[in-house]
């Protein structure tokens, strides 16, 4: 059971209560979703739970459990202070935050979008208000609820998916064979805003928003937009302005090289060109000295207590250790083998003394001689 203490906040289908479980004392987050009569549960919250109690991951809200009655339906999650937005309102320059916040926040959303990827779910709905952020600075990716599996081959989706500014080219053009794809676009568009505090394409409708971004990515070349859609059938063409690229160290001056190179990965144009979150997290930004631009000012907030570890480094331990072991088995192999030559030395020169004996025996026997007491007591087979 769960305690109500206050609301925490209200969206268009749920509002979510800020309460205290009664058995483990814990702060949980409830996310009440009134049901119709007639309706009956939303299809979104439908997907949210299927989906959520199979993502289990320190970059994914964690749902504790479901609560359904006649009129309502209550979800209940682990609780986080606030959004990223928010965050970024409060602790950011202008809202854009430092460069090792970005780092670490950007880390920790590629660990968790690659964590649903790997699990075959798509987001399909990532913004700065749907990414919470913890008092010890973790970010979870939250809210669900446009989220879907997906599987081979890749079923057609819906192209009203994501909020305009972080919706992708490919989906703008009216693709409905979409992938991972999507999730990284968006991925890229909250790391531009996270280092500049404003977002990247500000479009007011579909064809505005495809223009906001062809100004700075520059227009595709017809063959890149032929190839987009010959792979998205449904995508009708039309003829666009040809804009040049804008290259990103203008749009984002303060930016280290590093940052704008992953930035330039993760925004193509062409879907199939675009990093995956796997191949995004051993990217250089992440895995090398990190060159900033610019320091933080004086007095500017410290970065979140997390660290940045190389995404390979459970892999590496893992090989290190086969490599230790691997030297042990081999060392005790030359050990035994080192011993079992030894015996077989010692075998075979005991064999070699015992001939001789024997052959100084029949010699003394033939001759009539008495052989020495030592080759009557000796045992050589001992």
């Amino acid at each position: 059971m769960q305690t109500l203490t206050k609301g925490a906040g209200e969206g268009t289908y749920a509002t979510v209560y800020k309460g205290r479980s009664r058995t483990t004392n814990e702060i949980v987050a409830l996310k009440e979703i009134h049901l119709d009569a007639e309706e009956g549960t939303p299809s979104t919250a439908i997907r949210e739970i299927s989906l959520m109690k199979e993502l289990k991951h320190v970059n994914i809200v964690r749902l504790y459990d479901v609560i359904h009655t006649e009129t309502k339906l209550v979800l209940i999650f682990e609780y986080c202070e606030q959004d990223l937005k928010r965050y970024m309102d409060a602790h950011g320059d202008r809202c854009a935050l430092d460069p090792m916040t970005v780092r670490s926040f950007m880390y920790q959303l590629l660990k968790g979008i690659a964590f649903c990827h790997d699990n075959r779910v798509l987001h399909r709905d990532l913004k700065p208000q749907n990414l919470l952020i913890n008092k010890k600075g973790e970010l979870k990716v939250g809210d669900f609820g446009l989220a879907r599996a997906f599987g081979v081959p890749v079923n057609t989706f819906s192209n009203e998916v994501v909020t305009l500014w972080y919706r992708a080219p490919d989906v703008l053009l009216g693709s409905r064979t979409y992938s991972t794809s999507i999730d990284i676009w968006s991925c890229g568009c909250i790391f531009a805003e996270m280092i500049s505090g404003v977002p990247l394409f500000r479009g007011r409708d579909n064809q505005d928003q495809l223009l906001h971004i062809m100004r700075i990515v520059g227009t595709p070349e017809d063959r890149v937009l032929r190839k987009i859609a010959t792979e998205s059938p449904e995508i009708q063409l039309k003829q666009y302005p040809r804009y040049p690229k804008i290259p990103f160290s203008q749009v984002l001056p303060k930016a280290s090289p590093q940052a704008l190179d992953l930035l330039e990965k993760l925004l193509q144009f062409d879907p199939s060109k675009r990093l995956t979150a796997a191949e995004a997290l051993s990217h250089p930004y992440f895995t090398g000295t990190v060159n900033m631009a610019y320091m933080p000012s004086a007095g500017a907030m410290p970065p979140p207590p997390y660290n940045y570890p190389n995404p390979h480094a459970h892999q590496q331990q893992q090989f290190s250790q086969q490599q230790q072991q691997q030297q042990q088995q081999q060392q005790q192999q030359q050990v035994q083998q080192a011993a079992y030559a030894q015996q077989q030395a010692n075998l075979y020169a005991m064999q070699q003394v015992q001939a001789q004996a024997q052959a100084q025996a029949q010699a003394a026997q033939a001759q009539g001689q008495v052989p020495p007491p030592y080759y009557q007591q000796q045992n050589f087979h001992r």
